[in-house]
Parts: C-alpha cells; sequence; structure tokens
C-alpha cells in the first residue's frame, strides 16, 4: 500500500503540503500555492490509482501492444490513426503559461511519487513492467478519449452508411433510425429547429452517386462493418446493443426549496468498472476551495462545488463528428478537393509490439483529418472514409476551462471560464450561494450547409465543408428562468427559432427520462435536500407507461399469459429490484428487438425505442417476413418471455446485477477477487439509469457519480461514487462505497471538522 502517513520530502514542492485522508478514504489537501496544490493532486492520483493512469495513458497513446501483446495491436493501429496522441500534444501548446504551469505541477507530483519507486500494483506484475515518468500530453490524452467515449454520432454515421450501402432507402433508414420525438421535452419551450431540420431530411445527406461512383455497395458495407466492430473494442457496449451515454443534471431556484436557497444534482451516467471512474477529493489553497469529483490523471474538480457556486454536467450530444467519402486520384497519392488532386499528408508511426519486431503505421491525413477506414481491411471499392472531429483540431483548451471554473465565484466569472472550453460538450447547470441559477451549453459546434444534416457521410470534395462554429455569444443559455428550475436529460436543449442545428441526435432514452425529472419536480411546491436524494433514486419508467396500450392490445391465448397481460396493466412501472412484472416486461421487450436482424444485421436493434412502439403499434415490414402482424409477433414473444421461465419468475435484480469488471484481472484467475456484482434497479429509460446488455440483461452503465449541492450549507452536500477511493485491490477502500451505491445512500465530504484517519505531509527538498 502506499504511504499515507508520516512525512515525504519530494523534490518539485515550493512549500509543505498537508494530504489528509477520512476514514472512507476521500482526500483533502492543503497546499499554500496552486502549483503545490496541483502537484500533490498528482501525487495523491498516483498513489490511489496508479494502473487506471497508466492503463488510460497507453489507451490515448495507441501502446497497448507494449504491455498487451499483438493482440492489442489492431487497437492501437486505430489509435493512432486518430491521432489523440498528436492531439494531446497540440491541446498542451494552447494552453495559457498559467494553465501549462498548473498541468506542469501535476505531472511533476506523479513523477515526484514515481521517483521514490513505491510499491507497484498488482496489475504491473502480473505484466512485469514499470511506469515511465509522466508528460503533459499524457495528461491532455485523457481528455481526448473521454470526449471519444462520450462522442456517438460516428457510430450512427457508420451505421446509417452501412445500411445505405445494404440496399436500404433513406426514407427506411429514417425509419429505423427515428430522430428524437418532436413532441418530446425540450429545455426551452419551442422545438422549431429541430422540428424544421426534421422535415427537409430528405433534401441532403449523401447523394446515392457517391457511393455509385464506381464502388461496389458490398465493400462499403463491409467496410462500415469493420469500423463499427472495432470501434465497439475500443470503449465496449456503445454501439446499437446498448445503452447510449448520457446522464442527468437538475437545478431548483430558492422558490422551489425548502431552504429558500438552490439545491442543484447530477449523476453522469457511464460504463461501470473498476476501478471507478471518479475520485473524490477536496482542494485548498488560495484562490481554491473546492470539493466534488476528480478524474485521475487530469488536474482540477471535473463536478462539484466551490465555496461560491455549484455546477453539475451532462452530455450535449452535440454533433461535433463528420465522415467524409473521399474520390481518390488514380494513383491513390491524392483526392480530388475544390476539383483538383490534394496529395495525402503521410504520418508515420511506430508500434512497439511485446516479444515482437516493431510495426511501422503510414496514416494518411486530410484536410479534414485521419482517413479512419485505413485501419480496417482494403475493401477494393469502398471509398475512403476521413473523420473531422472538433477534439482533434490543436486549439483545445478545455482544461483550462476546468482550472478557471474551480476558481469561479458567480456567473460571469463561470462564463468566462466556459469561454476555454472546447470538447467533450456538456449541458452545464449552475447555481450560487446569492441564490442564482443557470444553464451553458459550452464547446465548439460546427455550421454545417443547408442539405449537411451530419447524419450521413458526405462527399469530401470541398462542397460540404464546415462554415465555422456556432459563435460563443449564441450558444444556448438560460439564467434564473420564471419557473426557477432547470434540468438536462441529454434531451433537445435547441432554443426557439435557433439558428444552427447543434444536434438531431438527441439520447434515445432521454425524452422519459426528462419527463420524468420534469413530472417529480413539478409534483410538490418545494423540495429538500432529501427529496433530491430520492429522486435520483427513482425507477419510475413512463417508457412502460407508452407500452400500456401496446401491453393491452396483447392477445394471449395460455391462461397465464391472459393472467400476467393483465398483471402488468395493473403495475405501476416501477422497476424495482425486487419486481417480477419488471423481469417480464424487460425479457419480453428485449425479445422483441430481433424483428430488424435481416435488414440490420444486428441481433438486438436496441438503440431505438421509438421504432418498436410504431412498429408494433401501427405495423411495420420487418414483420412481413414472420408472416404475421407485429402486434401478433408481440404476442408471440409474451408468451414465450413467460414460458422462459416456468412458474418461477425470478425478481428483476436477480437477472439485472450491477456488473464491475477490472480492467485487467477479470480476464485472469483472480477475476472472483476483483469483479463485483449486485442486484439492482432501474433501466435505461429511469432517472436512475441502469442500462443493460441485451443478450444476459447485466447492467453495465449507470451513474458513476452522484452529488446533491445544498447551497443553503454546502457542507451538508452529498456525494457518492461506486467502486471506492483505491485501485488497489487489497485497501480496505477498494470497494467500501458500493454498498452505499448500491442502497442509494451518500457521504458527506465537509471542508471542515472532518473525520482524519490518516495524515501525510509532503515537504520539498
Amino acid at each position: 500500500m502506499p504511504q499515507t502517513t508520516g512525512r515525504i520530502k519530494l523534490a518539485g514542492l515550493a512549500q509543505t503540503v498537508s494530504i489528509q485522508r477520512e476514514p472512507n478514504g476521500v482526500v483533502h489537501i492543503q497546499a499554500q500555492n496552486p502549483a503545490d496544490l496541483f502537484f500533490a493532486q498528482g501525487v495523491v492520483h498516483a498513489q490511489d490509482r496508479l494502473w487506471q493512469m497508466e492503463f488510460q495513458r497507453r489507451v490515448g497513446a495507441g501502446r497497448l501492444s507494449e504491455i498487451f501483446g499483438e493482440s492489442a495491436l489492431e487497437k492501437d493501429k486505430l489509435l493512432r490513426t486518430w491521432g489523440f496522441y498528436q492531439a494531446a500534444k497540440t491541446a498542451y501548446a494552447s494552453l495559457s503559461l498559467e494553465g501549462k504551469a498548473l498541468t506542469n505541477a501535476y505531472v511533476n507530483g506523479i513523477n515526484a511519487y514515481l521517483a521514490t519507486h513505491p510499491p507497484l500494483s498488482l496489475e504491473f506484475k502480473l505484466l512485469g513492467f514499470s511506469p515511465e515518468p509522466w508528460t503533459a500530453a499524457d495528461v491532455m490524452v485523457w481528455g481526448k478519449m473521454m470526449a471519444f467515449d462520450l462522442a456517438t454520432n460516428r457510430r450512427t454515421e457508420l451505421k446509417r452508411y452501412q445500411l445505405l450501402a445494404k440496399g436500404l432507402s433513406k426514407e427506411r433508414i429514417a425509419q429505423l433510425m427515428p430522430l428524437y420525438p418532436e413532441n418530446g421535452p425540450a429545455l426551452f419551450s419551442s422545438n422549431s429547429k429541430t422540428d424544421t431540420a426534421l422535415n427537409s431530411l430528405s433534401s441532403g445527406d449523401l447523394p446515392r452517386s457517391a457511393l455509385e461512383r464506381g464502388r461496389g455497395h458490398v465493400d462499403s458495407q463491409k467496410q462500415a462493418e469493420a469500423l463499427l466492430a472495432i470501434l465497439e473494442e475500443i470503449f465496449p457496449n456503445g454501439g446499437t446493443h446498448h445503452a447510449s451515454k448520457g446522464s442527468n443534471n437538475w437545478v431548483l431556484g430558492g422558490s422551489r426549496t425548502t431552504s429558500g436557497k438552490p439545491l442543484l444534482a447530477n449523476d453522469p451516467h457511464l460504463g461501470l468498472g473498476i476501478p471507478s471512474i471518479w475520485h473524490l477529493m477536496h482542494l485548498e489553497a488560495p484562490g481554491y476551495n473546492v470539493v466534488g469529483a476528480t478524474l485521475a490523471g487530469l488536474p482540477s474538480v471535473v463536478i462539484g462545488r466551490n465555496t461560491h457556486i455549484a455546477w453539475g454536467v451532462t452530455n450535449l450530444k452535440a454533433d461535433v463528428e463528420d465522415l467524409y467519402i473521399l474520390q481518390e486520384s488514380d494513383d491513390g497519392s491524392g483526392y480530388v478537393y475544390q476539383n483538383q488532386i490534394k496529395p495525402y499528408q503521410i504520418r508515420t508511426e511506430v508500434i512497439h509490439v511485446k516479444d515482437k519486431p516493431p510495426v511501422k503505421l503510414k496514416v494518411r491525413e486530410t484536410v479534414y483529418g485521419p482517413v479512419i477506414s485505413d485501419v480496417v481491411k482494403d475493401f477494393a471499392q469502398a471509398a475512403p472514409l476521413a473523420l473531422r472531429w472538433t477534439a482533434l483540431h490543436p486549439d483545445d483548451t478545455t482544461l483550462e476551462a476546468y482550472l478557471a471554473l474551480n476558481r469561479a465565484s458567480n456567473w460571469s466569472e463561470f462564463k468566462a471560464a466556459m469561454k476555454h472550453y472546447v470538447v467533450a460538450n456538456q449541458n452545464f447547470v449552475y447555481a450560487d450561494i446569492k441564490g442564482n441559477i443557470g444553464y451553458f451549453a459550452p464547446g465548439r459546434v460546427p455550421i454545417r450547409k443547408p442539405g449537411h444534416t451530419g447524419l450521413y457521410p458526405m462527399p469530401g470534395n470541398g462542397d460540404w465543408d464546415w462554415q465555422g462554429f456556432i459563435p460563443f455569444e449564441e450558444l444556448p443559455e438560460m439564467f434564473n428562468p420564471e419557473q426557477d428550475y432547470i434540468f438536462t436529460a441529454n434531451h433537445n436543449i435547441t432554443p426557439p427559432d435557433y439558428p444552427y442545428t447543434i444536434s438531431l441526435e438527441w439520447a434515445n432514452n432521454s425524452s422519459y427520462r426528462a419527463a420524468r425529472i420534469e413530472q417529480l419536480i413539478r409534483s410538490r411546491e418545494k423540495h429538500s435536500l432529501a427529496d433530491m436524494l430520492k429522486m435520483q433514486q427513482d425507477t419510475m419508467s413512463l417508457f412502460y407507461k407508452e407500452f400500456m396500450p401496446i401491453i393491452h392490445s396483447l392477445t394471449p391465448t395460455s391462461e397465464r399469459g391472459q393472467q400476467w397481460r393483465k398483471r402488468l396493466l395493473a403495475w405501476d412501472g416501477n422497476m424495482s429490484a425486487v419486481s417480477q412484472e419488471a423481469t417480464v416486461f424487460q425479457a419480453w421487450y428485449v425479445g422483441l428487438l430481433g424483428i430488424t436482424k435481416a435488414e440490420t444485421g444486428e441481433e438486438y436493434w436496441g438503440g431505438y425505442p421509438h421504432y418498436f412502439l410504431n412498429a408494433i403499434q401501427n405495423g411495420d415490414v420487418a414483420c412481413k417476413a414472420l408472416k404475421m402482424t407485429c402486434l401478433e409477433y408481440a404476442t408471440q414473444v409474451f408468451e414465450q418471455t413467460l414460458a422462459r421461465w416456468g412458474k418461477d419468475i425470478p425478481a428483476w435484480g436477480q437477472l439485472h446485477q450491477a456488473t464491475f469488471n477490472h480492467s485487467l484481472l477479470t480476464h485472469t484467475p483472480l477475476a472472483f477477487l476483483s469483479d463485483r456484482k449486485m442486484p439492482f434497479g432501474g433501466d435505461r429509460f429511469t432517472v436512475n439509469v441502469a442500462a443493460y446488455v441485451f443478450e444476459d440483461l447485466k447492467m453495465v452503465h449507470g451513474a458513476s457519480y452522484r452529488q446533491v449541492i445544498d447551497l443553503a450549507e454546502m457542507d451538508n452536500s452529498r456525494y457518492i461514487h461506486p467502486m471506492g477511493q483505491s485501485g488497489h485491490l487489497l485497501s480496505p477502500h477498494y470497494d467500501d462505497l458500493l454498498p452505499l451505491w448500491q442502497k442509494g445512500e451518500y457521504i458527506l465530504i465537509p471542508t471542515k471538522d472532518y473525520p482524519q484517519a490518516e495524515t501525510l505531509i509532503l515537504e520539498g527538498r
């Protein structure tokens, strides 16, 4: 275990720093200047999460093959082709002098700790290597990877491209992959811009000639399938089989709270794993007194509060990626751009492979970005695909935004911090101790030409280039709205008559979560802190409510089927872990997801619930191959679902278990020691998100962190994340927060008078 008591002398510190740990492992750092503060944060992150940090930087740099061998080579090729690490270097170069200094201080803290030759965790011993010193690019690259994880448009764009190449019409694809419902909840009162865009979809997007320009549909289809497959390997559970990445946040003004001061809640939904994504920390130095969730490998508090303001984030779902179909020159050395042949710029990457010779990779760069299709097999008749993505642009100063946010004391300073924000685009909700609440959607969002909706790849000939970015002054914002509450759940945030398109693909489960959040907010005149905590645990499914007319129309012939139909109709839709009704409903719904397999190639077409609602209620061509109506098919699947278990239908939590797998040990005989699973309620449509894998119903996405900030008494705020603070398997803080997270309980992180279990003093030398 790392040394967490006594004194350590470390080169690079200017003054003494105190690191105090509570009995639950939560860390408090007190420093006498900002550089020493972030130096110490680097030390603590390395103490608690060194393997996690090492794995993350190797993913970002495309250096997995060095420790895992040839089995990781294809992943490294994709990661090198994308150019995350190259983008990380340019992002660091774009920081201000202060931003660079604080980043360097954090890096110096990690390296000073490594220089003490600390005992390494089991993962390093199993793989037989020691971590090398850190660089600023190692810090910056994990921000790129988080942006990669949260951006989803590339997958849906590729999927539409694949289906079009397979021969499906754009009209049929629009049915199979419906966009956010026009009548779905919206942050602002009108949805007019999205409605206009929806009505004009048929006028743009990838003329069929782009596929037919001497290039075979089959090869384009296979190319897209191969790219989707390798993307799924990098960040599993991100495809249509599983859940969209999402989050909830909401803030209530004083007129809606029992204290008369704002309450702010946030729970980002990410993949479950070990170690936890987040690390809870209190940072204190001149200009800083900030508490909340940090990311191991990055300086600052990402989500939380200081003594003046609080904030929470959700994925904006902005469309900041585009794929471009290139028309190559006859000799393959370039591509047609603005009616001329433009040569590819070649970047050579050397990938070192454990126990094998190095592999040289040639990456072709275009005016848009890398040719990402080069990472899969060469399909002779498929056109190359290039990627443009805001995260690969050189001037990414997002880290600067978080450093400034940690110091902000009012709305004006909060907005000033947001000017530095580039990617990944987020919905920020805000509150301050003076009683103000607000919303802002920072980040760089491209402006596209009319006819280019971002739903399909476009010809990369210069005709469909971006027309700049939405000006900062015109990004969506809200301050002290009349209703005195704000909420986001990855749903539509387009302001009325907004002149730009931020996205057409809001999260496909978000309309239900958003509607339920607003329903709960409006359910009482004033809310307490306890009410907010209860809201985060809510497992009532409005998706089930929308399915009730279909259940009513089912015509089961068996007595048991008739009984269960009545039972579901009498049920309230609460996806409790102890509910049998939840089991029947969820298993039945999953059984319906295969009706599109012949068209989509997917065993479970689970990413588009509104398609299934429409298909079963109104009929769909997919059911013609089954020689029955969709409603008849739904009845058949209902009977089959009940027959699956006989009389002993398990409670939902028996099947639906929150599953935490270790990034390395889960693949070893030590998995029984490292991994965790437990019964859990909810589903992908509930406020307490609990998205599962369709094949076995195990829960793989959920609340990676929860906070409720009380602006009336900041030290009364509540926090929790799953697992524990430490990534060390034998640490008492490996999983001590997990039972609290499962039961919907929280911890306090006061900034004074907190219990101290361990104190470590860092001294310079």
